[in-house]
């Protein structure tokens, strides 16, 4: 099962993938690993539902699910939620997570409503990363770091502002949740216009873990 999920995040998120390899604890990078398999599953909804209703009856499915989590009652027969229920991610945080992607299922956002929307998605993702790879990693530190990898390809300039911000930040953030941010480090060549190749990403990926910068 385990293998399953890393293989979907692998094909499917491959830059968040490409962080989570650098995270050494096993236990975590299979936590990191389902967090975005779940955050896939979310994503994915729009794109596979014929009418914003069916969408919507999907991300109750996958909230309800994970509020049995958290109230300890049976679980639901899907990969993602099993990997959660083993593992040490607050299964509450994840149901806002569903919640909060509804929004994706609205028409597009701009301006503030956008930055809400991010904040509330990829940051939170973000955020939750972070936090289970060190317990004094803040949303906060993150931030930025998420409004960079959310605007990239669709607000470059919002991207590149985002980028600029979040150095100050990430000064504080622990060296052992930067996986959770590494990642970033290719927002700025989405943001101009560039579809960097497999190796240039593990190297740029690779080089942010190794300096601690983005």
């Amino acid at each position: 099962m385990a293998d399953d999920l890393d293989i979907t995040v692998r094909d499917h998120a491959p830059d968040r993938w490409l962080s989570s390899r650098f995270v050494a604890d096993a236990a975590a990078r299979a936590d990191l690993i389902a967090l975005y398999a779940l955050d896939h599953e979310l994503t994915r909804i729009p794109h596979v539902v014929t009418d914003p209703l069916m969408g919507e009856i999907r991300m109750t499915w996958w909230r309800e699910g994970l509020e049995e989590i958290a109230e300890g009652r049976p679980l639901r027969p899907h990969p993602v939620l099993k990997a959660i229920a083993a593992g040490a991610l607050p299964p509450v945080a994840l149901a806002a997570l569903a919640e909060a992607r509804l929004g994706d299922l609205d028409d597009p956002k701009t301006g503030d409503a956008l930055l809400s929307h991010i904040d509330a998605t990829e940051g939170l993702v973000m955020a939750l990363a972070a936090r289970r790879l060190s317990d004094k990693a803040t949303a906060d530190q993150v931030a930025q770091a998420a409004r960079a990898i959310g605007l990239a390809r669709i607000d470059p300039p919002g991207a590149l502002k985002a980028l600029d911000a979040l150095r100050e930040p990430l000064k504080s953030l622990p060296v052992e949740a930067f996986p959770a941010v590494a990642h970033v480090v290719l927002a700025r060549r989405y943001a101009r216009g560039a579809s960097p190749g497999p190796l240039e990403k593990r190297l740029r990926v690779f080089l942010a873990v190794m300096t601690g910068r983005i």
